[in-house]
C-alpha cells in the first residue's frame, strides 16, 4: 500500500526542501535575471529542479526496496547524469555541443544498458520489429528531441509543471493498474515533486525550474512514454482492458503540446529563412500571451488541450495507429490554425486600441502595459 502514498511523500519533501533552496540561491545571488526573450520582470531564483529531484529520490527510497530499485538502476543513473548536466548548465552555461554530448551519454545508459527502447512499429504502416541498430538510433533520436522540446516549452510560470504533471499522473496510474509496479511508483514520485514545485512556481513564481528541472523531467517523461509505448505494443496481454491498440499515438498524446509546438516553431522559422534553433517568441505560449492571457491562464488552457487529446486517445483506445494517428495529427493541425487565426485577430484589435508611437512620443511616456502591448504588436507584425 505504501506506493499509493508515494506522491504524498514526494510532495511533502518538496514542500520542505524548495523554500530552503530558494533561500540558498538568493543568498548566493544565482538568479535568473530579466532581459532578452525572458518574460519575467525581476530576478527570480532558478534551479527548482533540485527540489523536484530530491523529492523524487525521497519518494522512491521510502516506497521501493533494493531489489525493486535495481530494476530501474540504469534509468536512475541516466536521470542523475541529466540532472548534473542541467545543474551545470544553470551554473555555467554550456555550449550546445556539450549539452548534446551529455544528453547522448545519459540517454545511451538507459537505452543500451537499461534496454528501454522502441523495438517495433507495432504494425503501423505494416512495419513490425525493427533491426537492433535502427531501434537504438530511433529511440535515442526520439528521447533527445522530446527532452529538448520540453526544455523549450518551459517559458511561463506553471506551464512546464502543469503539462508534465498530467503525463506523470496518467503514467503512474496506468503502470500500477497494469502491473508495472516500479515504473508506476517512479512516475508518482516525480508527480509529487512537481506538484510541490508548482506551489512555488505558480504565477507569480518564486522559483523557476531551470535546466536542472526541465532537462531531467523532460528526459524522464520521454523515457517513461517510450516504455509506455513498448508496454502497450509488446509487453501487455492482448486482452487487457487497459491496453491501447494505438501505442504510438497514445505515447504521442503524453508529450503532444511540447512536441508539436517545437515542430511548429521549427517549420515557421525555416519558412521565414531563420535557423530552426534561433531564439524568438513564436511558441504557442507566447501567442496566447499576446492575447493578454496571464501565465496561469495560459498554463490552464494548454493543460486542458493536453487533457483533451488524452481523452480522445482513451476514447478510441481500440483503434489502431493507422486510424487514430491521422485523427490526432489532423486535430493538432486544425487547432494550430485556429489558434493562429484567433491570435492574429486579437492582436489586430489590440493594435487598433493602442496609441500610435508618434502620439505616445508627443504626449505622455508609455506606461509598462502600453509598452508591452506595443512590443507584442510590433513583434507580431514583423514575424
Amino acid at each position: 500500500m505504501i506506493q499509493l502514498f508515494t506522491s504524498l511523500i514526494s510532495f511533502f519533501v518538496g514542500i520542505l526542501v524548495i523554500p530552503i533552496i530558494i533561500k540558498i540561491i538568493k543568498k548566493k545571488n544565482i538568479l535568473d535575471k530579466p532581459g532578452g526573450r525572458k518574460i519575467h520582470k525581476e530576478a527570480i531564483p532558478s534551479m527548482g529542479g533540485i527540489g523536484i529531484f530530491l523529492a523524487m529520490l525521497a519518494g522512491l527510497a521510502l516506497s521501493l526496496n533494493l531489489e525493486e530499485l535495481s530494476q530501474i538502476r540504469f534509468l536512475l543513473l541516466g536521470s542523475g547524469v541529466m540532472f548534473v548536466l542541467g545543474l551545470q548548465d544553470d551554473l555555467v552555461e554550456l555550449t550546445p555541443l556539450q549539452k548534446l554530448l551529455g544528453q547522448l551519454f545519459a540517454i545511451s545508459i538507459v537505452v543500451v544498458l537499461g534496454d528501454i527502447r522502441v523495438s517495433s512499429f507495432y504494425g503501423f504502416l505494416g512495419v513490425g520489429e525493427l533491426p537492433l541498430w535502427l531501434s537504438y538510433s530511433l529511440t535515442i533520436f526520439t528521447v533527445v528531441g522530446l527532452t529538448n522540446a520540453f526544455n523549450l516549452v518551459d517559458g511561463l510560470d506553471g506551464l512546464a509543471g502543469t503539462l508534465s504533471l498530467i503525463s506523470f499522473l496518467f503514467l503512474g496510474a496506468w503502470f500500477l493498474l497494469t502491473g508495472f509496479h516500479v515504473y508506476g511508483v517512479l512516475a508518482l514520485s516525480v508527480s509529487g515533486g512537481i506538484l510541490a514545485f508548482m506551489v512555488y512556481n505558480w504565477h507569480p513564481a518564486k522559483i523557476f525550474m531551470g535546466d536542472t528541472g526541465s532537462l531531467t523531467i523532460g528526459f524522464l517523461m520521454a523515457i517513461l512514454a517510450i516504455f509506455f509505448v513498448e508496454a502497450n505494443g509488446v509487453k501487455l496481454n492482448e486482452n487487457h482492458y487497459l491496453k491501447f491498440q494505438a501505442p504510438i499515438t497514445a505515447g504521442l498524446a503524453l508529450v503532444l503540446v511540447s512536441c508539436i509546438d517545437t515542430l511548429r516553431v521549427f517549420v515557421k522559422r525555416i519558412r521565414n529563412g531563420k535557423p530552426p534553433m534561433a531564439a524568438d517568441k513564436s511558441h504557442v505560449h507566447h501567442f496566447l500571451m499576446r492575447m493578454n492571457m496571464r501565465h496561469d491562464q495560459v498554463a490552464i488552457v494548454l493543460g486542458l488541450i493536453k487533457l483533451g487529446f488524452l481523452f480522445l486517445v482513451i476514447s478510441f483506445a481500440s483503434y489502431s495507429d493507422n486510424l487514430l494517428l491521422p485523427m490526432v495529427v489532423g486535430g493538432v493541425i486544425g487547432l494550430c490554425l485556429f489558434l493562429d487565426a484567433v491570435t492574429l485577430k486579437k492582436v489586430k484589435k489590440i493594435a487598433k486600441s493602442s496609441p500610435r508611437i508618434l502620439e505616445l512620443s508627443s504626449s505622455q511616456p508609455m506606461d509598462m502595459e502600453q509598452r508591452r502591448r506595443r512590443e507584442s504588436v510590433m513583434e507580431k507584425e514583423t514575424a
